[in-house]
């Protein structure tokens, strides 16, 4: 019988873990999404889709959004694996003012200019290394 009280309390501490997990790791996709990240990812794959031929667009974007899901979940982990449970409630609630979702709608366009910066500054440091070399 303690035996069996101790079986149950471990399967009970498990269940109870497993869904705390789930919500944090709902909460962290929530974020990400939050984010701007969304939009982004639609970006690629538009962009990525280009390349495929009109009549096979339709089968591509299906299985191309169908890898959202896992994208989320890998990313998820890496945020909790960076911030605690109580730093992504807080960052949420953040993406929820109205300064949050300006971030999160500016988020596409930012990375893009940032993208071009970043690429003119490392012709720059090419150009100061090539002196040295």
């Amino acid at each position: 019988m303690k035996n069996l009280f101790f079986v149950l309390a471990f399967v009970f501490s498990i269940s109870l873990q497993a869904q705390e997990d789930a919500s944090l790791k709902s909460q962290t996709i929530q974020l990400i999404k939050a984010t701007g990240a969304t939009q982004m990812f639609e970006d690629v794959i538009t962009q990525i889709g280009n390349m495929v031929p009109e009549d096979k667009k339709p089968d591509y974007l299906k299985e191309a959004k169908g890898t959202l899901d896992q994208l989320y979940t890998d990313l998820a982990q890496v945020y909790m694996n960076e911030f605690s449970e109580e730093e992504i409630v807080e960052l949420n609630k953040f993406y929820q003012t109205e300064l949050g979702k300006k971030l999160s709608a500016s988020q596409s366009k930012l990375s893009q200019k940032g993208m071009v910066i970043g690429q003119s500054w490392g012709m720059k440091l090419q150009q100061i290394a090539q002196k040295y070399m």
